[in-house]
């Protein structure tokens, strides 16, 4: 019998979910799917420039699996761009540290670690958007307890 799976640690859910090639019906296009934490891993890698060792301890995982992570990370990101294939981000064994908000009506982004607002801290909107909430479906943990606030 193997061991549980580790949950990893992601500090905020990506902006976009979605990213496909320029031209071509996303219906023509065959999907990589990149889990949330290969995406946090990427992140963390190669946007923040982290070395393995402090980019696993940030994601609660060992450094080994931090690296496997971001070798499939990086190995379905080249097969998309090579192949020209939609890459979809979704899923995988996950916990959020933070909520990630959007307004709807000024777009402005705003990450909480606790409390949730119940308007845009710009221009005081109610109509705020759980970015969240689009990449737990049932499969990352701690789900939040509050949806979208109309």
């Amino acid at each position: 019998m193997s061991r549980p799976r580790k949950i990893r640690r992601v500090s905020k859910p990506p902006i976009c979910s979605r990213f496909k090639p320029v031209g071509i019906p996303a219906r023509l296009l065959d999907v990589v799917d990149l889990s949330v934490d290969e995406y946090e891993a990427l992140r963390l890698a190669d946007y923040e420039g982290l070395e393995h060792k402090d980019a696993a301890e940030k994601m609660g995982i060992s450094r080994p699996t931090f690296t496997r992570l971001i070798e499939q990370a990086r190995k379905k990101i080249a097969s998309g761009i090579i192949e020209g294939k939609e890459i979809s981000i979704g899923g995988g064994d996950f916990q959020f540290m933070h909520h990630m908000v959007r307004c709807r009506s000024c777009g402005t982004l705003s990450n909480y670690s606790q409390q949730v607002p119940i308007k845009c801290p710009e221009c005081d909107e109610d109509d705020l958007e759980n970015l969240n909430m689009y990449y737990q479906g049932g499969r990352g943990r701690n789900r939040d307890r509050w949806s979208h606030r109309r």
